[in-house]
C-alpha cells in the first residue's frame, strides 16, 4: 500500500493494519435510521454552532451596547461614507455604555486573551478526563458565562473584560476536545466528511447569530442575545451528555454492524495512546509541523479579523442599520459553510478513488483554502468611498498577514 495514501501516524502502524483501513462500500455497515458516529457528527456539529452563535453575538450586540454620539474615532468616517453607495443606518437605538473605539477593541479581543491559554492543555486534558467531558463542559461554561454578560456588563468595564476571558478560556478546549473524539469515532476513509461536516457548524453558528443578533437588539434590546443563546447552549449541552459516549464500545445503542466496522477500521486508540510516547522534541522541529501550524495562524488571522470586526465595519463605516448588519455580516459564512462540506465529501472522495495522495489533497485544499480568504480580503475587504480614502489616518483594513 503506497504510505501516502495511508492516513496513520506511523509505517508500523500502517503495516499492522494494512488490509483493514480501505474498506469496500460493502463492509460498511447499514442502518436502518442514523448511526452512531453520523449521530455523534450531527450533536457534535450543534455544538459548534453554540460556540460560534455565543463567540460572535457580541461583535453584533455591542454596537446596540455602545452610546455612539459619545465616542470618538470613527466619527469623521462615519461621516465622510454617507454617499449614495451605501446603505444609510436608520437606528434609532441608543446604548447605556460611553465606551470609546480602544475600549471596544479591548472587549471584541479579551475573549482570545482566554482562548489562546486552553488550546494546548485542552487536547491534554481530553485524553484526561474523556473527550466528551471536555468539550460538553467547555460550552457549558461558555454558556453560562455568556448568561452573566448583561450583569458583568452593568457591573463594569473591568467584569466584562474577565467574563470574555474566561468564556474564551472555556472555548478553548472544544477544538482539542473534538480533535480526540474523532480519534475514536472517524474511519480514515470517512474522516474529512465527518469532521468537516462537524466543524461546519462554526459558519452555521456564525450565519445564525449575527443576524438574528441584530434582530434582537431591535426587538427586545441587548441582554436578549446572551440570554436566548445561552438557552439553547443550556439545552445542547444536555443532549450531549445523554446521547455522546467517548468510545463506540460504550455506546447503548450502537448496532453491532457498526461497532465491528469502527473496531476494524480504527483499532483500538486507547491502547495506542498507552503504548505510544510522542517524541515532542522531533515533532516541534518537524518542517512540515511548523508549516502547518504557520499556516493556521495566517488563516485564523484573517478569519478572526472578520469574525470579531466586521460587524462593527459594516455599522461604523459603512452605515448598514443593525438588522441589515447582521444579515450582510453573515454572507461570507454561509458559502464558506457550503465550501466546507462540499470539500470534506470531495477530500475523502479522491483519496478513496487514489486520484492523489493524503498528503497532496491536504496541501491542495490547505492552500486553495488560505489563498482564497487572502484573495477575498485583498487591500480592502469592501470599497469605501473617495472621501475615506483620503482619510489616510482613518483607514480601516480587514486583511490577514499573508
Amino acid at each position: 500500500m503506497d504510505k501516502d495514501h495511508e492516513p496513520l501516524l506511523n509505517d508500523k502502524d500502517c503495516e499492522a493494519k494494512s488490509g483493514t483501513l480501505y474498506s469496500t462500500a460493502a463492509d460498511t455497515p447499514k442502518c436502518n435510521f442514523i448511526s452512531a458516529r453520523h449521530a455523534l457528527a450531527l450533536l457534535t456539529f450543534f455544538g459548534f454552532v453554540n460556540v460560534y452563535a455565543l463567540r460572535v453575538n457580541l461583535s453584533v450586540a455591542l454596537i446596540a451596547m455602545v452610546n455612539n454620539t459619545a465616542g470618538e474615532g470613527l466619527d469623521n468616517i462615519t461621516k465622510e461614507c454617507k454617499e449614495p453607495l451605501l446603505n444609510e443606518s436608520h437606528d434609532d437605538i441608543t446604548g447605556e455604555f460611553n465606551w470609546d473605539s480602544e475600549s471596544q477593541g479591548i472587549i471584541l479581543s479579551s475573549f482570545f486573551y482566554g482562548y489562546i491559554f486552553t488550546q494546548i492543555p485542552g487536547g491534554m486534558l481530553a485524553e484526561r478526563i474523556g473527550a466528551k467531558k471536555l468539550f460538553g463542559f467547555g460550552i457549558l461554561c461558555t454558556t453560562l458565562l455568556t448568561m452573566l454578560t448583561p450583569l458583568a456588563a452593568r457591573t463594569s468595564f473591568t467584569a466584562l473584560v474577565v467574563c470574555r476571558v474566561l468564556e474564551g478560556l472555556g472555548e478553548g478546549v472544544t477544538f482539542p476536545a473534538a480533535h480526540a473524539l474523532w480519534a475514536n469515532w472517524a474511519p480514515p476513509l470517512e474522516r474529512s466528511k465527518l469532521i468537516s461536516f462537524s466543524y461546519g457548524g462554526s459558519q452555521i453558528g456564525t450565519v445564525i447569530a449575527l443576524p438574528i443578533s441584530g434582530l434582537l437588539c431591535q426587538a427586545w434590546g441587548w441582554p436578549s442575545v446572551f440570554y436566548l443563546f445561552g438557552a439553547f447552549g443550556l439545552l445542547w449541552f444536555v443532549l450531549w451528555m445523554s446521547l455522546v459516549t467517548d468510545l463506540p464500545k460504550d455506546h447503548p445503542r450502537i448496532s453491532s454492524e457498526e461497532l465491528h466496522y469502527l473496531q476494524k477500521t480504527i483499532g483500538d486508540v486507547s491502547k495506542m495512546r498507552k503504548t505510544a510516547k510522542a517524541p515532542w522534541g522531533r515533532i516541534l522541529m518537524s518542517l512540515p509541523v511548523l508549516g502547518i501550524a504557520t499556516a493556521h495562524v495566517c488563516n485564523n488571522w484573517g478569519f478572526y479579523t472578520l469574525l470579531t470586526c466586521l460587524p462593527t465595519y459594516m455599522k461604523q463605516v459603512l452605515n448598514f442599520d443593525l438588522s441589515q448588519d447582521g444579515f450582510v455580516s453573515a454572507l461570507p459564512y454561509l458559502v464558506s459553510w457550503f465550501v466546507v462540506v462540499l470539500a470534506g465529501q470531495l477530500a475523502d472522495h479522491v483519496r478513496n478513488k487514489r486520484y492523489l495522495s493524503t498528503v497532496a489533497v491536504r496541501k491542495i485544499w490547505q492552500s486553495i483554502g488560505n489563498q482564497s480568504l487572502r484573495l477575498y480580503s485583498g487591500e480592502r475587504t469592501f470599497p469605501v468611498t473617495d472621501a475615506t480614502r483620503r482619510s489616510h489616518s482613518k483607514r480601516i483594513y480587514l486583511r490577514p498577514i499573508l
